[in-house]
């Protein structure tokens, strides 16, 4: 059986948003039965730096995933954005995935190495900081999402399917557990 993976989502944040491309990408998939029979979804995670925080790590507990797949929504990108890394302040973290190796088998997909200054960027901080500091075996990665439209549904969903599957391929056989 192959290991678990850990999607999640945020909810709208502006009045204008009527959801969360995030959100909409990972229900459409869940709702077509096309993601992988190992994925858990948190869905509609508050845009709240803390309280996501406490529930993505709670879930990362619960289900001890190969990998944890934060995704928010970039209004302003057109193409899915790998997250290279998040900061805080000065600092860096970078996510171990070889993000380089994943975008041959994608179309509208780019690495990026800006997260944003909001609550996108403060989560994947946060998973990317729990992950190293509670030596947890596990890959973390935030994906931007575009807004979706007819016209890009299925070419985002292609490329992000292609994505998990290279993640997956990238995380069989990784310790499940925290090392000891």
């Amino acid at each position: 059986m192959t290991a678990p993976l850990l999607l999640t989502s945020f909810s709208p944040w502006r009045a204008h948003q009527r959801s969360n491309s995030s959100d909409d990408l990972l229900a459409g998939l869940h709702a077509a039965k096309k993601l992988p029979a190992n994925v858990t979804l948190l869905r509609q995670l508050p845009v709240n730096t803390q309280l996501a925080a406490c529930q993505v790590m709670a879930k990362i507990v619960e289900v001890r995933p190969a990998a944890i797949i934060c995704c928010g929504m970039a209004e302003r990108r057109s193409l899915l954005n790998l997250e290279q890394r998040a900061h805080r302040g000065k600092q860096f973290l970078d996510t171990a995935l070889d993000l380089p190796s994943i975008l041959p088998h994608t179309r509208w997909t780019t690495i990026s190495h800006d997260a944003g200054s909001f609550v996108c960027n403060a989560l994947y901080y946060a998973l990317l900081d729990f992950l190293n500091t509670q030596r947890w075996q596990s890959q973390g990665l935030f994906i931007h999402v575009p807004v979706l439209h007819a016209g890009n549904i299925p070419w985002i969903e292609d490329d992000f399917l292609q994505v998990l599957a290279q993640i997956q391929h990238q995380t069989q056989g990784s310790s499940l557990a925290v090392a000891a």
